[in-house]
């Protein structure tokens, strides 16, 4: 649970979705890069949105550490773990929707944010269960630095997305480049599942990607959002 200002209101919005649902090889540039991909050698352009669950227990404000648990820096090898940053567009869905088209689904949207999908790229990769626990222990879902309302944002495919480490700009994109849309996502999001108030869309992230490390800075910036500051801490 973070409570964030909402941008041009005074006012301020709990983010305690009940699920969050991750979408993942958003970008062209991503799924030529990615090792969950190339393990399994194919680097196909998806045909459908790639869904993944993260989980709400990730959440952190502005500000707030990533934590990154020491087992995770101890190890050496091709195995070795590793803990990826990633820049994501977060959609909150404002009221209960099921099986909307993508013609209606942008006014199904509460509101914007920055997002970091922090990933145990190790785990994400080997684990059988899927995508779930690699991409959900705490602190792994920074979220801010504000909530813009989606009647503010304009044209959620027209943002620039940027990631920096340690001020060094590492990811450079713009939303326009994604293969689903924030609209084409919402509206197949909900052929599968109900969208309740709340929930949280994550849109993927372009390429660029790469590990954190305790003692590094990561931030996030969208345009029209604003950034999202978070240090990196060992457990």
């Amino acid at each position: 649970m973070v409570n964030l200002p909402i941008a041009g209101t005074g006012g301020s919005y709990v983010v305690n979705p009940g699920k969050i649902v991750g979408l993942g090889l958003n970008y062209r540039d991503h799924v030529a890069e990615s090792l969950s991909v190339l393990a399994r050698g194919n680097t196909d352009i998806p045909a459908e949105p790639v869904l993944f669950a993260k989980t709400p227990n990730v959440l952190v404000g502005p500000g707030e550490p990533i934590v990154i648990p020491s087992s995770f820096l101890s190890a050496a090898g091709i195995a070795a773990p590793r803990t990826d940053y990633e820049a994501e567009l977060a959609v909150i869905i404002g009221r209960r929707c099921r099986r909307v088209s993508a013609r209606d689904a942008l006014s199904f949207v509460f509101g914007y944010s920055c997002f970091n999908d922090v990933s145990q790229r190790n785990i994400q990769n080997s684990e059988r269960g899927g995508w779930w626990k690699g991409k959900s222990f705490d602190s792994f879902g920074p979220i801010g630095p504000v909530v813009v309302p989606a009647g503010s944002m304009g044209d959620p495919q027209s943002l620039a997305i940027e990631c920096r480490l340690n001020g060094r700009v590492v990811q450079s994109a713009s939303t326009g480049s994604m293969i689903f849309g924030v609209a084409e996502t919402i509206a197949y999001v909900s052929s599968v599942l109900t969208l309740e108030a709340g929930d949280l869309i994550i849109t993927g992230t372009p390429a660029g990607v790469g590990p954190l490390l305790p003692g590094d800075v990561v931030e996030v910036e969208i345009g029209g959002i604003g950034i999202l500051r978070n240090p990196v801490t060992e457990e």
